[in-house]
C-alpha cells in the first residue's frame, strides 16, 4: 500500500462563528451541515472520517448519523492543530501515513475532489497537497475574500507547486487592463499532509507573512516545506453567510 493510499480524513468542526453562529449544526437537507461533510468524504473513500469537535453537540451529531467523532480542546487556534490532536488520538499506532483536513463547511464538496488532493503526494518532494481551481468570473480576481494561489504551473498541466498565497490579485499580467491576463487560480482549502509533515507544522509559530495575510498556509512555505496543488474544475461552497446556507440547501434538496 502506497502513503496516499493509507490516508485518514479529519474534519475540523466548531460552534464558535461570527458570521452564522453554531454553524456545524446548521440543517441542510434533513441533516446537520457537518454531516452533510461527513457524507462527502465518505463517498471519496480514501479511507476513514473522523470529525475533530470542540464541542459535545457536534460529537453528537456525527455520531447519531453513523460516524466517528473525536474531542478536542475547544481552544486550539486553528483547524490544523484540532486535527493534529484527533489523528493523534484516534490513530496513536500512526496507521494512517496521510492526512487530509476537509474544512467543515463544505457541504457540496465532490467527492473526486477529495480525491484528488492526494495526487500530488505521489511526489515524495512535496509536503503538503491542496486543490486550485481556475478562476472564471471577473469579480473574483480582485475580491480579498477569495484567496489566490500562485503556482509553478505550465499551461494545460494539472500539478504545480505553490510559490505564495494572497488576497491580493497576483500573479500579475500587463493584460490585466483589459482582463486577457494569464489564468488566476482560486484555492481551495483543503488540504493533504504527509503525517510527519503535519506534526513539524503545527509546532511552528505563526510566520510574519502568515500574519500579515492571514493566511495558515504561509507558515508552510516561510519555513521551507514544498506545498503544491491540484487544479479541480470547480470551486465547491463554503458556507460561510446565510446566503451561502440558503444556496447549499437548494443545492442538496431532494429532486422533486
Amino acid at each position: 500500500m502506497t502513503e496516499t493510499n493509507n490516508a485518514i480524513v479529519v474534519i475540523p468542526a466548531r460552534l464558535a462563528s461570527t458570521r452564522l453562529p453554531d454553524k456545524p449544526l446548521a440543517e441542510i437537507a434533513g441533516a446537520p451541515m457537518i454531516v452533510q461533510v461527513w457524507r462527502r468524504a465518505m463517498e471519496a473513500d480514501v479511507g476513514p472520517v473522523v470529525v475533530a469537535c470542540a464541542e459535545d453537540a457536534i460529537a453528537d451529531a456525527v455520531r447519531q448519523a453513523g460516524g466517528e467523532a473525536v474531542l478536542t480542546d475547544p481552544d486550539h487556534p486553528s483547524g490544523s492543530d484540532r486535527i493534529f490532536e484527533a489523528v493523534e488520538r484516534f490513530d496513536p499506532d500512526r496507521r494512517y501515513a496521510t492526512v487530509i483536513n476537509l474544512q467543515g463547511d463544505l457541504p457540496t464538496i465532490a467527492a473526486n475532489a477529495v480525491r484528488a488532493v492526494l495526487e500530488p503526494l505521489d511526489d515524495p518532494a512535496v509536503d503538503i497537497a491542496t486543490l486550485v481551481a481556475e478562476i472564471s468570473e471577473a469579480e473574483e480576481r480582485t475580491n480579498p475574500n477569495v484567496v489566490k494561489a500562485v503556482l509553478a504551473m505550465a499551461p494545460g498541466a494539472r500539478l504545480g507547486r505553490a510559490l505564495y498565497f494572497s488576497r491580493a490579485t497576483v500573479p500579475w499580467s500587463d493584460d490585466e487592463v483589459e482582463g486577457q491576463g494569464g489564468p488566476l487560480y482560486h484555492h481551495i482549502g483543503i488540504y493533504a499532509y504527509r503525517r510527519e509533515a503535519l506534526g513539524s507544522f503545527i509546532a511552528l509559530p505563526p510566520g510574519v507573512l502568515e500574519r500579515r495575510e492571514r493566511l495558515e498556509q504561509l507558515r508552510a512555505l516561510e519555513n521551507g516545506m514544498v506545498i503544491s496543488a491540484a487544479c479541480v474544475d470547480t470551486v465547491p461552497l463554503g458556507v460561510d453567510t446565510p446566503a451561502d446556507l440558503e444556496r447549499a440547501r437548494a443545492i442538496l434538496a431532494p429532486a422533486g
